[in-house]
């Protein structure tokens, strides 16, 4: 089955009224041009454009040709469909969080009525990483590294600062992850600074995402508690995400914050198991 000649046969309006008459039962050229209200000759040139598509069939009886449905290029049509819509509606999948986006984009948006609506508010994210807090803490302040997981599913980094020491510098800008050549909009773009750096124990930094004017959408002081767990062979990893400074244009950063971090936390962690 060619798909998109399926396709492109069965996107025009009258050719799909002639497919719709024939899944009733096969009929002369002539009756259908009577039943789908249109000239004969170009009822005909319809009819060799899904023959040549491979979705009907025809045969001379007489004086008259005769057109038939062909079923099984529309089931495997079905099918290929169908697929895609499995693909799109699987659970937990890039659908369903975009989803789930919507409704919390939906309600930050309502909630962001003047500056400040948001600010004191706290996120708190726990993972158990397989490694050691050294690992760990490599991969929370070395760029190479960092570029692996510091970004939810669907982007990735695009240029990235971070100075792993009090008052060292942060610049954090990601792109969707299959802008390739960087031809489409930049996805987002932020800058901070490092506030406390405690090698294997903790790491504090502050860094604000920017709005396309280049002002800042809100202040994220973000804090990460590295401590071995009680097997001693991997490290429980606490973070806690507030919010200050928050502008009434920060609602639609604040709204994916939940999502976004828990799928950048997940990249960490994969990331932590499988090292390079």
């Amino acid at each position: 089955m060619d798909a998109d000649a399926l396709l492109t046969a069965l996107a025009d309006p009258a050719r799909w009224r002639l497919v719709a008459l024939l899944a009733e039962r096969p009929r002369p050229v002539g009756v259908l041009a009577q039943l789908a209200e249109a000239r004969q000759p170009q009822t005909t040139k319809h009819l060799q454009h899904l023959e040549r598509a491979g979705v009907v069939t025809s045969q001379r009886t007489g004086q008259r040709r005769i057109y038939a449905l062909k079923s099984t290029p529309l089931r495997d049509l079905a099918a290929v469909l169908g697929g895609l819509a499995d693909t799109a509606d699987q659970a937990g999948g890039p659908r369903e969080t975009y989803d789930r986006y919507g409704q919390s984009l939906d309600t930050e948006r309502r909630a962001a009525e003047r500056s400040g609506w948001a600010d004191g508010r706290t996120f708190d994210f726990h993972r158990t990483l397989a490694g050691s807090p050294d690992l760990v803490w490599r991969h929370l302040t070395e760029p190479s590294l960092l570029t692996r997981w510091w970004t939810p599913d669907d982007l990735r980094v695009s240029e990235l600062v971070f100075e792993a020491r009090p008052e060292g510098r942060i610049v954090l800008q990601y792109r969707d992850t299959d802008d390739a050549d960087g031809s489409d909009q930049v996805a987002g773009h932020g800058e901070g600074v490092v506030v406390d750096a405690r090698p294997g124990e903790r790491l504090a930094y502050r860094l604000s995402p920017h709005l396309p004017d280049g002002s800042p959408a809100f202040t994220a002081h973000v804090d990460f508690g590295l401590r071995p767990t009680g097997t001693g062979i991997g490290t429980d990893l606490d973070v806690q995400y507030r919010i200050t400074g928050s502008t009434v244009d920060s609602a639609d950063f604040i709204a994916g914050i939940e999502i976004g971090f828990s799928q950048s936390l997940d990249k960490l962690a994969a990331a932590v198991r499988t090292p390079r």
